[in-house]
């Protein structure tokens, strides 16, 4: 239960939509919500709730392709799986064999979460380097004193010019006690975003600027996808790749989806 007590501690201040791949059976209101899923939750939310002083809670149930095995997703964004009765909780990825291999369906329904995460962040609270002929466009939380997110930066002209937009996101990987958090909030209070970013990624000192920004809020998002360290680049599907990836592998990994 390790994973579920971190999961309680570490709840985010944001919430977040779950959506359904096509792999899993839709998901209903709770209105609508059938007797068998009414009792997962009840017996589901008692016991969590319990271990979790009431922070803890079931957002989310959904029949699997598995016979007997429901999917359970938790306030924290955590996906676990449990019997009919919700007596017994499985953690960890559940995985379908096909004739082509495997599929993760958890992996597809933790794309799906991410994919609608990043579509209700809204756009003018991103720094955004636009391509001149967009093709398509990543997400990328970044910390302004992470040495591979300047590498990254350093190839903007080299991966706006092959049609993908990046839109950044603030990252400062120790929270608001790193010491990149002051200046990402200069950053985002800066008049002109972009030009102050460039001059944070460059090294430069900026001028010490507070206004109502969105640092914090970011930064919760990112721990709530399970971003761990910068960049962390998000492609439109909702798939993470964590880390700099040299701009001939990026470009084809993203126009090829």
């Amino acid at each position: 239960m390790n994973r579920i007590k971190s999961a309680a501690r570490t709840l985010a201040l944001v919430s977040g939509m779950v959506v359904s791949t096509a792999l899993m059976p839709g998901a209903v209101s709770a209105a609508e919500e059938p007797d068998w899923m009414v009792d997962i939750r009840t017996a589901l939310n008692t016991s969590l709730g319990a271990v979790s002083q009431g922070q803890l809670r079931v957002e989310t149930v959904n029949e699997t392709p598995m016979s007997g095995i429901y999917q359970v997703i938790m306030s924290s964004g955590e996906i676990l799986h449990t019997d009919r009765s919700g007596q017994f909780l499985l953690s960890g990825e559940l995985y379908m064999t096909r004739p082509e291999g495997l599929v993760n369906l958890t992996a597809e329904t933790r794309k799906g979460q991410t994919a609608d995460l990043i579509a209700g962040l809204p756009e003018d609270q991103m720094i955004i380097f636009a391509a001149e002929n967009p093709r398509a466009q990543i997400t990328v939380f970044t910390d302004v004193d992470c040495g591979y997110c300047r590498r990254l930066h350093g190839d903007m002209a080299a991966i706006n010019e092959r049609g993908i937009t990046v839109r950044y996101v603030a990252y400062p990987r120790g929270g608001m006690q790193s010491e990149a958090y002051p200046k990402m909030v200069s950053v985002w209070c800066a008049e002109d975003r972009k030009q102050a970013l460039n001059q944070a990624k460059n090294g430069q000192n900026l001028p010490s600027r507070d206004c109502t920004n969105p640092v914090l809020n970011h930064h919760a998002l990112g721990n709530r996808i399970g971003i761990t360290g910068t960049p962390a680049i998000l492609l439109q599907d909702g798939t993470l790749v964590p880390g700099y990836m040299e701009v001939d592998r990026l470009s084809a990994l993203v126009l090829g989806q």
